[in-house]
């Protein structure tokens, strides 16, 4: 299969990673007379739509968040990637405890997948830079990866903190070779990379987006006194402590836009400008 015009003037692949693309539409075209200007200035605030491509081959196979698969080509099947009752208890486990699908289908064969566009920013990264223990993810952004790539649970090193901090037990490891699509609310060129080395790096909220699993991450009070924290201003606080790499974001993620955007495509009345129907 050879499909001609994926990318055009308007589409085209903003970063690629062995054959893991991102295509970034440049403006949407297809808009009417009553969408044009919101469509414009969105496009000019970098609000675009995103897809990942993927090329599958006998060596690559993709395994894509549930629901995620937009379309295929070619001679590509998927599958449960279930391989046994103690598979799916231990993957239904896994996916409540990261907010993640507790099944994630594995495409293989010979073509192409291309996944659901979205006005998310598409973090590509090759987790085997990112050494023998592999990187951490924020709950809920992972997206899609090659097949080669492991995924497991890391436990935090204080239970009890997290309890106090209102994060989860439990993070999604991933380690192995290939590329690793993630989704953002901050586009990949404004996050800050931190690099620990025997130091420690506490953060207020969950900005982080990916660190190396071998760091120890923990919940903290701000300060060692209930006094100090009060005098601060500051509470509890995540922390990164080892030798390792951090990916932050600058700001609070936010959702606002997203949701607007994705209502504005769902109700045609809103779309339209039309009044809701009651």
């Amino acid at each position: 299969m050879k499909i001609l015009n994926l990318e055009n003037e308007n589409r085209k692949f903003t970063k690629s990673i062995e054959n893991f693309h991102v295509m970034e539409y440049l403006q949407d075209s297809s808009v009417s007379p009553m969408t044009a200007m919101e469509e414009y200035y969105m496009s000019k605030m970098n609000v675009r739509r995103r897809q990942v491509v993927i090329e599958l081959d006998k060596e690559h196979s993709a395994i894509i968040q549930s629901g995620a698969m937009q379309w295929m080509g070619g001679h590509v099947q998927a599958t449960a990637g279930i391989k046994g009752i103690g598979d799916l208890f231990g993957k239904a486990i896994k996916g409540a405890m990261t907010k993640e699908s507790a099944v994630k289908p594995e495409y293989v064969g010979d073509g192409y997948l291309v996944l659901e566009p979205t006005y998310k920013y598409i973090i590509l990264v090759d987790v085997e830079k990112w050494g023998s223990s592999g990187m951490t993810i924020e709950d809920g952004i992972f997206l899609a990866c090659d097949g080669r790539v492991k995924n497991k649970l890391t436990a935090r090193k204080s239970i009890s903190s997290a309890v106090l901090g209102g994060e989860g037990f439990f993070n999604l490891s991933l380690v192995g070779r290939g590329a690793v699509a993630l989704e953002s609310n901050v586009p990949e060129d404004e996050l800050i990379e931190v690099e620990l080395e025997n130091d420690e790096l506490k953060i207020d909220g969950n900005l982080a987006v990916c660190w190396s699993s071998n760091l120890d991450f923990t919940v903290e009070r701000s300060t060692k006194t209930l006094v100090g924290s009060a005098v601060s201003g500051e509470g509890l606080v995540n922390v990164y402590r080892g030798t390792g790499r951090v990916l932050m974001s600058p700001v609070a993620p936010t959702d606002s836009l997203l949701t607007a955007t994705n209502t504005t495509q769902a109700n045609p009345a809103v779309k339209n400008n039309l009044p809701p129907e009651n």
